[in-house]
């Protein structure tokens, strides 16, 4: 059974966010808010639009993965972000600069060991359990601009994802409302420092913050790509456009741009 939690007080959240989001939504339920937010990012909905849904009821994870959690366990938020002034080779750092926001927000609000696994998942606890993930989907190719995804467990995991935790199970009392202000107030920081770079992760610090977030590096990983192939060996870096730099035991080094990343021996 998951632990009762108080519904999002959109008042307070709207209140708290006022001049960092151009506006916030909160429903009910929905099927996808990410979906929700592409479509209206096709109608010209403007720049730094948030919207919450209470239960999501055909979430969508990375890979073709579903997302779906009991009404009220978590938080559902997707934000539409129009960066212009970015070079849209550079939108590759929006979904580890999510990750990196959500970093940020486990450690404000609670005391529960976290990191990132390489590209945005959160892990919690001592047993690096996932606890949230992120889905980033370009929106718009005209206006460019990329709706990003965030699914956080606060109360409970969702049933359909094996092996995962939330910060009840890690011990942690939160309030929702208060999780999800402070997620928006640091995801809306760290894009505005991205934005003002032009999208450069090395000079606003954010490939530095993110590596040392990451515990994905050092380790000995296995890297499932799109298509089914798999690379072996050590998670050495993140490169300037955010790839994951693997050494395989032959000694030769490859840069991978998107995958599944397993971790088969925790680093240090």
């Amino acid at each position: 059974m998951h632990r009762t939690v108080e519904p999002l007080d959109a008042a307070a959240l709207r209140a708290a966010l006022t001049g960092r989001w151009a506006h916030v939504d909160v429903v009910e339920r929905t099927g996808s808010t990410n979906a929700d937010l592409l479509a209206a990012a096709a109608d010209g909905a403007p720049d730094r639009s948030v919207l919450v849904a209470e239960h999501q009821e055909a979430g969508r994870g990375r890979l073709t993965r579903t997302w779906v959690a009991p009404p009220g366990t978590g938080i559902t938020v997707s934000v539409l972000l129009r960066p212009i002034g970015v070079p849209p080779a550079r939108f590759a750092w929006l979904p580890l600069l999510a990750g990196l926001a959500l970093l940020d927000t486990i450690r404000a609000v609670c005391d529960v060991p976290a990191g990132l696994k390489w590209p945005n998942d959160l892990l919690l606890g001592t047993g690096q359990r996932k606890a949230a993930g992120i889905l980033a989907e370009v929106a718009d190719a005209v206006r460019p601009a990329v709706v990003v995804g965030i699914g956080l467990n606060v109360a409970a995991a969702p049933p359909d994802q094996p092996g995962a935790t939330s910060l009840a199970d890690e011990g942690a009392v939160v309030d929702r409302t208060h999780v999800l202000t402070t997620l928006l107030g640091c995801l809306a920081e760290r894009e505005a420092a991205w934005r003002e770079g032009r999208g450069d992760a090395e000079a606003t610090r954010l490939r530095a913050d993110y590596r040392a977030g990451c515990v994905t590096l050092g380790s000995e990983v296995k890297v499932e790509l799109p298509g089914g192939a798999a690379l072996r060996g050590i998670a050495e870096d993140v490169d300037r456009d955010g790839r994951l730099l693997l050494l395989d035991a032959a000694g030769h080094r490859r840069a991978v741009a998107a995958g599944d990343v397993v971790h088969l021996r925790p680093s240090g």
